[in-house]
Order: C-alpha cells, then structure tokens, then sequence
C-alpha cells in the first residue's frame, strides 16, 4: 500500500480513534460490551468539524452514526485478524520509528541552534588562526604540552602582534599559522565556527581545542553575507616558461577586445578558456556563496559586479588572468524559507552532538539516573591490554548480575554494559588509558539505553504521540479492511457489478446533447457577423481566417458534444437545431450553432462502468454495515449522549 494514498483514504474519513480511558470516563456506547467513551467522540468530533464539507456530518446525531459505524468496522477488522498481519504489523512500526523522531528530541536546544544556524549563514567572519597539532587520543603529557604552547603563543600575539607571531610559528607540521579569510556557517567544523563568530572584532580568543589540535584565532571582521552569485569566467592560465606573464596578459587583453567588440561570451569561453572544467560550458561555474573560493580577489570581483550581465575587466590571481560575467545573483533566504534546509544540516553537523547531550540531559533527570561511578572503577579495573588488540573478554569471576542502573521499570546489569563493552571493541591506541575508555563506553551505551527506552514506551507517556500512533493505527487497520472487503471485491466480482447495472440502468443515462459550435466575443457585433457567415455557408476554417489574425483575437470558437450543463452554453439555452440568437454570457456574447441534436439515451455497460462499480462499492458496503450491526450489539447511554450534546453545543 502506497503512503499517500493511505493518508488520502485517512483523510476522507475525517474520524480517527484516540486513546480510551473507559474505567475513568463515563461510556458514551459500548459494542459487544466493548466501551467507547464520551471524551473521545469529543475529541474526534471537535478535532474534524472544520475539516467536514458535508453539514450532516455538524449533526451530532449523525456523526454518532458514522463514528458508530467506523468502530464497527474497527471491530471486524480485528475479528478477522488483520491487525495480526505481517504487512500491518511492518508499516505500523516504520510509521511509529518515523514519527518517534519527532518526539525524541530536545526541541528547544533543536530550535536554537537553528536560529543561530541562520544567523550565521546570514553573516560572513574574516580570521585567521594558529593551531598547534595534538592527537585526539594523544597521551596526557602530550595533550599539556600542546596545550601549554597555545597559551605561549597566545600571551605572545597579545604583545607582539597576532600575525608576527602566526608567521614566525608556522612551521607547516606540528604549528599551523594560516589565513582562513571569510567563512559563514557550516564551513568550518562547529567548534572552530562557534568561536570565530562568539570573538569580537580585533580580539584574540581564548584557546580551544577541536579534533586537530589546540587553536587561537584572531577576527578582522563581520560583515552581512553577500549571498550567492552565478557567473561564468574565461581564463588564460600561468606559463611555467613565462615568468613575467606578459604573454597571457596581452592574450586576455585581446579577448576582451573582443568582448567589447560584441562578440558573444560563451562562445569566446569554449574558444579561448583554459579552465578545461568550466570551458565546455561557456565557462559557467557553479553557484559561489562567501569564503567558497581559495581566491580572495576572484571572490571580490565576482561580488562587485552589480548587474546581471555586467562583465568585468580583465583581472589576475595566482591561476591566472580572468574576465568574469554575472548570471545571476541571490540573497540569502528568509529564515521562514530556509529553516527546513537549516533543520536537516544542523541534524547532520557536529551540531547533533548538543541536541543528544541535551536530551541525554534530560531524560536522565526524568527518569532519575545518576552516573554509578563503582561500576566505572569496577569495569576499568577488569579492563587489560586484550582490549587494543579487540580480543578482551570479560573475566571467570564478573560480577554480572550486579545492577548497574535503573531506568523507568527496566533494570541493567553488569553483564548488559559488559556484553556492550565486548562488541563495541575497536582498535585503540595502546596510550588511550582504560578509565577513558570505559568512561566513553559507559557515556554510549547509557546515553542509546535512555533513548530505546523513551522509544519503546513513548506511547505510554506522552498523550500526544499515543493519540497520533492510535489514529494512524485504526486508520491503517480500517483501509486494509475496506480494500479486502469492499474495494477489491467490488472491482473483481464482474458478474455481481454487470447484474448490479441490470437493475439499475435508470441511474446511468446520457443526457440530451447537441453537436454544436459555440462562437465567444466581446463584440456583439462581430458575432453578428460570424452567424451571417454560417447561414451562407461558409466553413468554419475560413470564418476564424477571416475574423481573427495573427496579432488579434476576436472569437474564439468552441466546437464538441455538449449537454446542457456545458460552461460555453447560456442557461436555459434551448435545444433547436440551426443557428441561435446572441447571448450575453459570462460577461461576454455567445451564439451557437446546433448541428445535430441527440436525444437521451441509456448509457452501455462499458460507458457507465466507473460510476457502476462505485455504487456497487457504496451498495455492498451498506449491505455489509447492516449485517456488521446485527452481529455486534450497539448499545448507546441516552445521559451520556445527552451530557455530550450540551458539553459541545456550550464551547
């Protein structure tokens, strides 16, 4: 079954079932003793009453009898075992795992970190840093040494000068002292972007470490972003053999000779570039947005071409000499238009990581875990060399049934952690002492358990997800029913759908119709003059020659068998054969010409088949609602429905 078109069937119904508190509410109506209870048909009844367009559906009366009905087929769908089926059973749990996405979050730190995303795509920063390499995994010693030296640098550039200090350092292996130049968000890794835009202009940060090492960096400046350009270059690329370059330059000279001479861009590109990549396609490149490009100066001029098909002058960077040509340009989005795309980048960046740590955060204070440090020193201490080489296994003597923490009613064990322990083996650094090791395991697997366990008994805490699940649950349930009873029956039982259209050919009839050419315009006059034209006979073809042109419309002509519900037909417009008077019409003039008049006729099987088989649907089921009420008793509390009424005709 496709998705859309169980959530078009889901939505036809308008009613959908929700949690039932049945031993805490008053029972609106039972089936077979089954309860159903007040607040849930006011529930449903006032979540869909501005979705309805049928007014009976306002009725509460008549509501009760298809919300009714639609537990009816509740209950025979699970007579018949379709909730039991391996395809419900499947797609159910893939919408439940999809939807838990929605819930299992902290949409708070989500939302803001979303907001800061946008803010900083909106905005470009210009700095350099120095970085001072140390591996991840590095030994402490190494790590204070690295960390040690940042500091150095640090209290230098604060008194000799940041870029002194960042060129004399730079020694292109353990130092790095490099220019990053403009950069917006999501260009660098998080850490190094969080710094760059938390720093004030003219300062230098404080140190801080990502996965490269220890850095400093120094802002410039902070601008707004320059949003993204389109263009297309042409280049004549630097000779090895011409030092002075003054061969390329007199060549780029003459070919914006040409471009000044009006010859075409594109076409000089595919001629003369020597960008091999862009050439081909006269010399367009992909969109460029700020801090892109390694060339600062082709940047420049890229965004200092104001408008569309403005072309720059020849100009030279380390590549070469370039002319450029503008295409397109586009600011940034709002944040209304962008904030989808923004949702899905942060959900895939470092960014995740605070999101998870939030959650964590907060589902170990809902469910009051606390960290069992015993356990970390127990688990360290049975920790050995085995584990660098991914052969470590857990002792003769484990304290396996040792409780290592509580979450909700499910308790974890020793054995639970250890076992995790033994298949997330990795090969590690000998350096990578236990007690960090043990310490990253534990932060994992505590950190996945709270999370499958808020996953698994979502439903039973949070009344809006259970709502949702429930309701796409009984939807679910009841399209798999009506297709197996109803739908698919229908469309396969031919003899049952032909003596369907034997005993009811008065419904499927072909309605008095005309042959017929309808002339339109807003000139009564010209129409005079087309239905003179058809009296005399002239064709048709030669009339539209004559009254219309090329540059000018004056009648448009509407030739076909209609009926008299036809738009290009007056109303109460008579069937007569000949030509018609003038009409006024959808504040325009028609005249008709009827040709033929064919009168009412009983539609064949093979024409009216559509419409038979979608009253025979509608037939059988009736059929079948009826024979669904005889075998479930219905049995309806008059105080409760009348409690009921007086509740939503009192909102």
């Amino acid at each position: 079954m496709q998705l859309k078109d169980f959530f078009s069937f889901v939505f036809i119904l308008i009613f959908l079932s929700a949690n039932a508190q049945a031993n805490q509410e008053d029972i609106l109506f039972t089936i077979d003793n089954e309860p159903v209870t007040a607040s849930e048909f006011i529930r449903v009844y006032s979540k869909n009453l501005d979705l309805v367009q049928d007014e009976s559906q306002k009725d509460i009366d008549q509501y009760l009898t298809l919300f009714t009905n639609y537990k009816l087929k509740l209950k025979e769908a699970r007579a018949l075992g379709l909730h039991k089926k391996s395809s419900y059973l499947r797609e159910l749990a893939t919408y439940k795992k999809q939807l838990t996405k929605n819930f299992v979050t902290d949409t708070k730190v989500t939302d803001a970190l979303i907001e800061e995303a946008y803010d900083r795509v909106s905005h470009d920063v210009n700095v350099n840093h120095i970085l001072v390499r140390v591996d991840e995994n590095a030994s402490p010693q190494d790590t204070l040494a690295a960390f040690n030296n940042i500091i150095t640098l640090r209290n230098r550039a604060l008194d000799e000068g940041f870029e002194k200090v960042r060129k004399e350092a730079h020694n292109g292996n353990t130092v790095l002292g490099e220019k990053i130049g403009y950069f917006s968000g999501f260009k660098m890794v998080y850490k190094f972007e969080n710094v760059a835009f938390k720093t004030r202009v003219n300062e230098i940060s404080q140190p801080f470490k990502t996965r490269f090492g220890y850095h400093i960096l120094k802002v410039f400046d902070k601008r707004k972003s320059r949003g993204e350009r389109t263009v297309a270059h042409i280049m004549v690329s630097n000779k090895q053999n011409d030092t002075l370059n003054k061969g390329i330059e007199t060549r780029i000279q003459d070919i914006y000779k040409k471009l000044n001479q009006g010859e075409d861009f594109e076409a000089l590109a595919k001629q003369f570039s020597e960008d091999k990549s862009s050439a081909s396609k006269g010399g367009m490149l992909p969109p460029i947005s700020s801090g892109q490009l390694s060339s600062p100066k082709f940047e420049d001029v890229t965004f200092g071409l104001l408008n569309l098909g403005d072309v720059s002058k020849p100009f030279k960077t380390n590549y070469g000499w370039h002319i450029v040509k503008l295409y397109d340009k586009k600011p940034i989005p709002s944040f209304q238009d962008m904030k989808s795309e923004l949702a899905a980048k942060v959900k895939r960046d470092e960014r995740s990581k605070l999101i998870d740590d939030a959650l964590v955060s907060k589902l170990k204070m809902h469910y009051e875990v606390l960290d069992n440090q015993e356990a970390l020193n127990y688990f360290t201490s049975i920790l050995n060399s085995d584990y660098y080489k991914r052969v470590w296994k857990l002792p003769a003597d484990f304290k396996g049934n040792n409780v290592l923490f509580k979450i909700g009613h499910k308790q974890f064990t020793y054995k639970d952690f250890g076992d995790y322990v033994i298949k997330s083996q990795r090969r590690i650094e000998a350096k990578v002492p236990f007690k960090v090791i043990i310490s990253i395991k534990y932060s994992d697997f505590l950190s996945s358990s709270l999370i499958k366990y808020q996953e698994d008994n979502l439903e039973f805490e949070n009344k809006e997800f259970a709502n949702i699940v429930n309701e796409y649950r009984d939807g679910l349930l009841l399209f798999d029913l009506m297709e197996t009873t109803i739908w698919n029956t229908a469309k396969t039982d031919s003899v049952g759908v032909k003596n369907y259209y034997t005993s009811h050919k008065s419904n499927y009839v072909l309605p008095e119709r005309i042959d017929a050419v309808v002339a339109s315009s807003p000139k009564q006059k010209t129409l005079k003059k087309v239905s003179k034209l058809l009296q005399e006979g002239m064709a048709l073809n030669e009339i539209k020659k004559l009254v219309n042109s090329n540059d000018k419309i004056e009648v448009i002509f509407t030739s076909e068998i209609m009926d008299a519900s036809h738009q290009a037909l007056p109303e109460q417009f008579e069937f007569k054969k000949g030509i018609s008077k003038i009409y006024k019409h959808n504040d325009t003039f028609v005249m008709v010409q009827v040709k033929s008049i064919f009168p009412e006729t009983l539609k064949t099987f093979n024409e009216a088949k559509g419409a038979v088989i979608g009253d025979y649907q509608t037939y059988k089921e009736e059929s079948w609602l009826k024979e669904l009420q005889e075998k479930y008793k219905v049995k309806i509390n008059k105080n409760v429905l009348s409690n009921v009424k007086n509740q939503i005709q009192n909102k």
